[in-house]
């Protein structure tokens, strides 16, 4: 027995149709700053589960293993810190994705530590494609979240 999510609303982007083009082109750029795909999809998958998004953690287990990420890491990206599946960059950029999620947790939302980690794997358009696609991510989670985008559904 499946629990059904009915949504609250026609997904925004399609509702305002201009927004679709714009939120693609940002989506294109971001892939475009040289951080392998898979990293930028363990990026969304971490931020949306942080986000509670349903939509969002289902488009993304299937682009992360269209993209090349394994069952192992996709099982245990919720864990990452105590699994041994994670390169040294991919775990430098999942703490950049969750300190940048989780800004009201802490005074200092994105520590030097957690920044300085990433700097020391990734330069500064990688870091820019992450920060981006960190805030894209967020942006899709508040959208689905808020209108109740069903997992699963077509986008």
């Amino acid at each position: 027995m499946q629990h059904a999510i009915k949504p609250r609303m026609t997904n925004p982007a399609h509702v305002l149709r201009d927004t679709g083009p714009a939120i693609m082109g940002l989506v294109k750029a971001v892939r475009e700053g040289g951080v392998a795909e898979s990293t930028l999809e363990l990026v969304h998958l971490r931020a949306s589960q942080i986000n509670n998004c349903g939509f969002c953690v289902d488009f993304g287990v299937k682009s992360a293993r269209k993209n090349g990420v394994g069952d192992e890491k996709l099982f245990a990206v919720a864990a990452w810190r105590e699994t041994p599946y994670f390169s040294d960059e991919e775990r430098a950029a999942l703490a950049l994705a969750e300190s940048a999620t989780r800004l009201a947790d802490s005074p200092d939302a994105v520590p030097d530590a957690v920044w300085d980690a990433a700097a020391d794997h990734f330069d500064e358009k990688q870091l820019a494609s992450i920060v981006l696609m960190v805030a894209l991510t967020n942006f899709f989670n508040r959208i689905n979240v808020t209108t109740r985008q069903p997992a699963g559904a077509a986008f």
